[in-house]
């Protein structure tokens, strides 16, 4: 099993550990429910080494990056970044990524842990003219600081001015004294930011950011309440709400769908999808009093399975059980009643509009 180079610091704070994708990993350190709070009410630390990042260089780089992905990154200004899917040519999507636009022959992607082996090997083979690809997944660290005292956290290690940064943009700056990529992204709903570097400094950076928000009540997070800030904020999770089986479209992600840019892998499909519609769509949920939905339960509609769930949880920000789950079109207006049956039983849920949790941009 894969070892971040953070596993002594987690198991010495008494994280329990477990297997992620491969990786030995920290789920919680104490409660899922203290973690999460923690990052929408002040400040957490997330290990997240076991990312992918891969450099695609060179005078074709842009051209190949608009082959690859559904976003515009033409239209990206540099040190700009777009969340993006990558679709085969049936439209189904490979993955969902970060583009990091440099210039114009300079981009870095960051995919999910799961899927670096694969979508190597996918990108690899759609390249063509002048452009070097190189994965460098296994020499960057990334940390993640998230929630409303992030900033001034970060701010206390760089000289850096973190306030001009935009949401979805990036600078590059020391943090102590190791070269950092700065970039205000996450993967919680909250404000915060992304630290990539050399990955032996690891360990400096975490006990460093730690002890600089020590007062702000600063907390490590696990996967859990990683998963349970996500979903608030309704940010998908390849394999569960989006995956090899479903497109952009289906997963109500048409605004990263940019056919003004000209051809690029599964346009045909996504734009024949667009005009003639899909069979299935994703929606949000909510539940009343009783169990949480959870990954495959099915989901209700006059005694027939009409759909599954494809995350559910108690909502600790919400105190409400939410869930996300693909049901026919005629299924998704805002209001309508479905079952989801859990353990035998069916309990009722309503669409709802989503991000079910939002936190105004500053």
């Amino acid at each position: 099993m894969n070892k971040t180079p953070l596993c002594a610091v987690h198991e010495k704070l008494g994280a329990r550990m477990i297997d992620f994708s491969g990786w030995y990993m920290p789920v919680q350190y104490a409660s899922i429910i203290e973690e999460h709070n923690a990052v929408r009410e002040a400040a957490g630390l997330f290990d997240l080494f076991h990312m992918g990042e891969f450099w695609l260089t060179g005078p074709d780089a842009l051209k190949n990056v608009q082959k690859i992905v559904t976003q515009d990154a033409e239209a990206l200004s540099d040190r700009q970044i777009a969340y993006t899917p990558m679709c085969r040519p049936d439209g189904s999507i490979v993955d969902d990524l970060l583009v990091y636009r440099w210039n114009a022959e300079k981009f870095l992607l960051v995919v999910n842990a799961s899927n670096i082996e694969k979508d190597y090997n996918w990108i690899k083979s759609q390249l063509s003219g002048d452009v070097k690809f190189d994965n460098q997944s296994n020499n960057t660290g990334l940390i993640a600081i998230q929630g409303p005292q992030a900033e001034a956290i970060l701010q206390k290690l760089t000289r850096q001015r973190l306030k001009p940064i935009k949401f979805y943009w990036f600078t590059s700056g020391k943090v102590l004294d190791v070269e950092c990529i700065i970039s205000r992204t996450g993967y919680t709903g909250e404000e915060g930011f992304e630290l990539y570097y050399p990955a032996e400094h690891s360990e400096k950076l975490w006990n460093a950011l730690m002890e600089a928000g020590k007062d702000a009540g600063i907390k490590a997070i696990g996967l859990g309440a990683r998963d349970t800030l996500r979903l608030e904020a309704r940010l998908m999770l390849y394999g569960n709400d989006i995956s090899d089986s479903t497109t952009p479209i289906e997963a109500n992600l048409n605004w990263t769908v940019k056919f003004n840019k000209g051809a690029f892998t599964g346009s045909d499909v996504l734009k024949k999808q667009k005009e003639q519609g899909v069979s299935k769509t994703l929606v949000g949920f909510e539940l009343g009093k009783g169990p949480a939905a959870r990954h495959g339960y099915p989901i209700m509609k006059d005694g027939k399975k009409v759909g599954e769930v494809t995350s559910g949880t108690m909502a600790p920000t919400l105190k409400k059980n939410i869930g996300l789950g693909y049901v026919p079109p005629a299924l998704n207006a805002i209001g309508t009643v479905l079952d989801i049956e859990i353990r035998g039983k069916n309990y009722p849920a309503t669409v709802i509009e989503t991000p079910f949790y939002t936190r105004a941009r500053s």
